[in-house]
């Protein structure tokens, strides 16, 4: 029987905590500067510990950028590596007390080796996927920025003076006219993108087929589910986008009402929901849906979930069928 060796890492900016176990219980640890160069020689020195890499199951917290170079390491050397949520790892561990960067460590390959059997191992993405997605965060960034100098121009426009006003403006409509003109230049890039991917290019003709779902929504969804093969059930992205309903109930004395959670990704949340406010507007369907639901006393946040749901599913079922969305679809008799 081959011995498993369990690598928990904790990662920051300038460096990295790593502890190493077989057992769960007994642990050897070690700090690295977390530069590219550094990690191979750590990781070289490991070999020769260990034997093999191929023994070897890496676990790491989601801490974005700064666990890059440690990811490149280990898709070059091909070790299997797991990257977790910091939450999901948390409430692994029950009641705690206690946070330092060697003790995170420690706790990560515990988790590791408590749930090896359950882990789902990171695969990298396409490198088209992840410039979309440096692009995509990009523009968010560029849009946030624009209606940060606009909407207090708007606000104010009956409470103040039309002189101060009209010099605010002023003093704000070249950095406004720059930053449309910065999300223009950005989105041609995403459009250029797209048209050279043959993949990207399908699955977003295909989502936004779906009435109220717009290009970025779509992206979005399509870097949420990597190409749909992370996620490939609406109930399971539903949850992940934080708009699947959850009872909240328990013996006789909690009767809380059944919401969705807020451990959700909130761009997708977000995006989800104006295209719901979208499709009750432009979907004869949908609209009557939302209408007839308002009319038997639904809340009418309630009644817009269910349509975000609803059109994850036309999205998910778009996807599974290879077909562009249609009001009435007739599935094909074999």
């Amino acid at each position: 029987m081959e011995t498993i060796y369990f690598l928990g890492i904790d990662i920051s900016k300038s460096k990295f905590d790593a502890a190493l176990t077989v057992n769960g219980k007994d642990f050897h640890f070690d700090q690295v500067q977390n530069r590219s160069s550094d990690v191979q020689q750590f990781f070289r020195d490991l070999k020769k510990q260990i034997s093999s890499l191929c023994n070897l199951v890496v676990c790491i917290e989601h801490t974005g950028i700064y666990s890059q170079p440690l990811l490149d390491v280990l898709v070059k050397l091909q070790i299997r590596v797991c990257v977790e949520p910091a939450l999901r790892i948390k409430q692994s561990q029950g009641m705690t007390r206690g946070k330092a960067d060697k003790v995170d460590a420690k706790r990560i390959a515990q988790y590791a080796f408590k749930n090896y059997h359950e882990l789902m191992f990171w695969k990298p993405q396409r490198q088209s996927i992840q410039k979309l997605k440096a692009l995509l965060v990009l523009r968010e960034r560029l849009v946030n920025a624009k209606t940060q100098l606009e909407v207090p121009l708007n606000e104010c426009e009956e409470f103040i003076d039309p002189a101060i006003r009209k010099s605010l403006v002023a003093h704000c409509k070249k950095s406004i006219a720059s930053l449309q003109s910065e999300i223009k230049a950005v989105e041609k890039s995403i459009n250029k993108l797209i048209a050279e991917d043959q993949v990207l290019s399908h699955q977003k003709k295909v989502a936004t087929s779906v009435p109220g779902i717009g290009p970025i929504t779509a992206l979005n969804v399509i870097i949420s589910t990597a190409e749909f093969t992370r996620i490939t059930e609406p109930k399971k992205f539903a949850c992940y986008a934080g708009v699947a309903p959850f009872e909240h109930t328990s013996g006789s004395s909690i009767r809380g009402k059944t919401r969705v959670s807020k451990m959700a990704n909130m761009t997708v949340k977000k995006l989800l929901h104006l295209a719901a406010m979208t499709a009750i507007q432009h979907d004869p369907e949908l609209r009557a849906y939302y209408l007839r639901k308002l009319d038997t006393g639904k809340n009418k946040m309630s009644v817009l979930n269910a349509v975000r749901n609803k059109l994850i599913t036309r999205i998910f079922a778009c996807i599974k069928n290879n077909r562009m969305y249609e009001k009435k679809y007739q599935y094909q008799l074999a």
